[in-house]
C-alpha cells in the first residue's frame, strides 16, 4: 500500500486538478520514468545540457501552460499562474533531479519582472516565447556585489533616442546560456539614486550578449554574462525608478517559495533508496532496520519529511488567497525557504547516517540528493537572510493576532493575479495574523503537540519581558537563535492547521512534535550560550527546555510506516 504522505510514482494520480493539469503531471512523471534511471544518473554525472527534456515541455506546452497567466493567455483556457500545481511540479522536478527543475525555477525567476510589467508588448512577446518552449533568465546578482541591487554596475546610457546602451556584467545567472528573454537589472548613468533603477529585456541570442561561462560544475547552465554596449529599446524597458526595485524583491518572493517542494521531492526520492537499503541489509545476522538507533533516525527523518509537506501544502493556501488587506504570505513564503529547505538536510543526514557508503554509490540518486540539496538552503537569500526577515514578523504574530476568515485548501483552477500586483516590497511591521494557538489547541490531546505548546508559551513570555534591547537587537548571531525558536512555532502551527484539514495520522504528528520539541530545546540552548546573552536570558533558555513524551508503542506504529517504504518504489532501470 502506497503511502498516502509521500509521493510515488508508482500510484500518482493528481485528480485533486483539472483534467489538463493531470494529464500534464502525469506526462511528466511518464517522461522521466520512461528514461529510466541509468539515463537520469549518466546525465546528471556528464552535466549534460537538458535540452530533450526542454523538447519534452515545448511539445506538451508544459511551462507555457503553467507560467503563463491568464490575463496573457489568450483563448487557451487551461493556461494560468496557480501556485498550487506549479508547487506539485516542483515536487517532481525535484523528485527526478535538481538540474531539471533549475531550468524551471529560473525560468519563473525570468518571467517575474516581465508579468509585473505595464509593457503590454514584452508581456505578449514572452507569452509566445513561452509558447515556442524557451526558457528565461533572471539578470540581478553580479560578481562584485551578489544579489545587492543598490549596488548594481550594469549601466545603461541614454542613447539620445529615448532608449539605451547597456554595459556590464551578471553573475550567477540560471539559464543565461539559452533564454529566450532575460530580465536584466540595471541603472542609468544620467540619474542618482533608486529613481535610476531599470528592468529591461535582453535577449541571450544578441551579438552585444556575451556569454563567460558556465561558473558551475553542472548541467544547470549557471551563466556569467556581459553586455557590451547593447541595444536597449523603449519598447525594452520592463520597470523604471522604485518600481524596478520593488519588481526585484516581489519576484523573489514569488520564486523563493518553489524551493520548498523541490526540498520534498529530493527527499523522496533518497527515502525510498534508503529505507529499502537498510531494510534489506543484513549485518551481524539482522537487518540493519532492527537496531534501535537506525529506527529512530528513519523515523525522525520520515516525520521531518511529512512536516516539510504539511507545512508547505498549507503555505500554498495563503500564497493563493493572498491581498492587499492579507499579506500573511510574507512570513510563510520566508519560512518555505528557510525552514523547510533546511529540514530537508536534516532529513538526508539523518538517512546518510544510516546507509552510509551506500550514499556515495555513482548508481543511486542518493549521491547527488546528498549534495543537491545543501543548494535549496542557499538560494533566493541564506537563511539567515530569511531568518531576519521572519524576525520582522515576530512581535504581531505571537502577541497581536486578528480576526480573519478562514482559509480553505486552495486547489481550484484559479490565476494568482495577486503574485504579480504585490505594490510596494515595505511595511512588513504592518502585516497581522491571525491566532496561532487555534491551530494548536485543535490537538492539544496529543502529548508532544501539548508539550511543544508550553514552549511557545514561554517564547511569548521571552517576547514580553526579555525581548533583546536596543543594543542586542544590532547582535545577529543572538538574533538568529531568537529566530530560529519562533521559525519553530510558525512550523508547527501550519503543519497542525493542514492535518487537520487532511486527516494526518495521530501517530505521525505526535512523533513529529516530539522532534520539534527536542529541536526548540536545542535551540534555547543555544540562545544560553550566545556570547551576549542577559542573565535573564539565559535563566529563560535553560526553563524553556522540555523532553518529550515517549511512546513506545506510538513510535512502533510509526516505525512501521516506514518500514513499509521498502520495495515501494524503485525508479524504473
Amino acid at each position: 500500500m502506497a503511502d498516502p504522505l509521500l509521493f510515488n510514482p508508482r500510484t500518482y494520480d493528481p485528480a485533486h486538478f483539472d483534467p489538463e493539469t493531470r494529464r500534464l503531471l502525469r506526462a511528466t512523471v511518464d517522461w522521466f520514468e520512461t528514461r529510466g534511471k541509468r539515463k537520469l544518473i549518466e546525465d546528471y554525472r556528464s552535466r549534460a545540457w537538458l535540452a530533450d527534456f526542454l523538447e519534452f515541455s515545448a511539445k506538451e506546452g508544459l511551462f507555457a501552460t503553467f507560467l503563463t497567466p491568464a490575463a496573457a493567455a489568450g483563448d487557451a483556457p487551461d493556461k494560468r499562474w496557480d501556485t498550487a500545481r506549479i508547487a506539485a511540479l516542483n515536487e517532481i522536478f525535484g523528485f527526478y533531479g535538481l538540474d531539471y527543475w533549475y531550468a524551471w525555477q529560473v525560468t519563473i525567476l525570468g518571467l517575474g519582472p516581465v508579468w509585473q510589467s505595464e509593457n503590454a508588448a514584452a508581456r505578449a512577446r514572452a507569452a509566445q516565447l513561452l509558447e515556442q518552449g524557451e526558457v528565461f533568465a533572471f539578470g540581478l546578482s553580479e560578481k562584485t556585489h551578489g544579489a545587492d541591487i543598490y549596488s548594481t554596475d550594469m549601466l545603461l546610457e541614454p542613447d539620445g533616442e529615448g532608449g539605451f546602451r547597456a554595459t556590464g556584467s551578471k553573475f550567477y545567472i540560471g539559464n543565461g546560456n539559452a533564454a529566450g528573454l532575460v530580465s536584466v537589472f540595471g541603472r542609468r548613468t544620467d540619474i542618482e539614486g533608486p529613481d535610476g533603477y531599470v528592468f529591461f529585456a535582453a535577449d541571450s541570442r544578441h551579438e552585444a550578449y556575451h556569454l563567460v561561462k558556465n561558473v558551475v560544475d553542472s548541467a544547470k547552465y549557471v551563466s556569467e554574462f556581459r553586455l557590451e554596449n547593447y541595444p536597449v529599446a523603449a519598447g525594452d524597458i520592463l520597470h523604471t525608478g522604485r518600481g524596478a526595485f520593488d519588481a526585484a524583491l516581489n519576484t523573489v518572493n514569488v520564486g523563493k517559495f518553489n524551493l520548498c517542494t523541490a526540498s520534498i521531492g529530493i527527499c523522496e526520492h533518497a527515502m525510498y533508496e534508503a529505507v529499502t537499503h537498510a531494510h534489506n541489509r543484513i549485518l551481524y545476522g539482522r537487518p540493519v532496520t532492527a537496531f534501535p538507533h537506525v529506527r529512530r533516525e528513519l523515523t525522525d527523518a520520515y516525520v521531518r519529511l511529512a512536516g516539510m509537506k504539511l507545512f508547505s501544502d498549507r503555505a500554498v493556501d495563503y500564497f493563493r488567497t493572498a491581498g492587499p488587506e492579507d499579506r500573511r504570505y510574507l512570513l510563510f513564503n520566508p519560512m518555505t525557504k528557510m525552514k523547510v529547505t533546511t529540514e530537508g538536510e536534516k532529513v538526508i543526514d539523518l538517512m546518510w547516517d544510516v546507509i552510509a557508503a551506500k550514499g556515495f554509490e555513482k548508481d543511486t540518486y542518493f549521491a547527488q540528493a546528498a549534495a543537491e540539496i545543501r543548494g535549496l538552503p542557499k538560494l533566493e537569500g541564506t537563511v539567515h537572510v530569511n531568518l531576519a526577515l521572519i524576525l520582522k514578523f515576530m512581535r504581531n504574530h505571537l502577541l497581536a493576532p486578528v480576526d480573519y476568515p478562514p482559509v480553505p485548501t486552495r486547489l481550484d483552477a484559479a490565476d494568482d493575479t495577486f503574485l504579480f500586483r504585490q505594490g510596494p516590497a515595505r511595511g512588513l511591521g504592518s502585516v497581522r495574523f491571525h491566532d496561532w494557538r487555534a491551530a494548536f489547541d485543535g490537538y492539544a490531546h496529543l502529548a508532544n503537540v501539548a508539550r511543544f505548546r508550553e514552549q511557545a508559551d514561554v517564547l511569548c513570555e521571552f517576547v514580553t519581558t526579555a525581548a533583546p534591547g536596543e543594543e542586542q537587537s544590532r547582535d545577529l548571531d543572538l538574533l538568529l537563535a531568537v529566530g530560529q525558536l519562533f521559525a519553530l512555532v510558525v512550523h508547527g502551527q501550519l503543519i497542525l492547521e493542514q492535518a487537520a484539514l487532511t486527516g494526518t495520522d495521530e501517530d505521525v504528528l505526535d512523533e513529529l512534535f516530539a522532534v520539534l520539541v527536542r529541536d526548540f530545546s536545542a535551540y534555547a540552548v543555544e540562545l544560553h550560550g550566545k556570547d551576549s546573552a542577559t542573565e535573564e536570558q539565559q535563566s529563560w533558555a535553560l526553563g524553556a527546555v522540555r523532553r518529550p513524551v515517549v511512546d513506545a508503542g506510538r513510535s512502533a506504529r510509526v516505525w512501521e510506516r516506514v518500514a513499509a517504504l521498502s520495495g515501494a518504489y524503485e525508479m524504473a532501470p
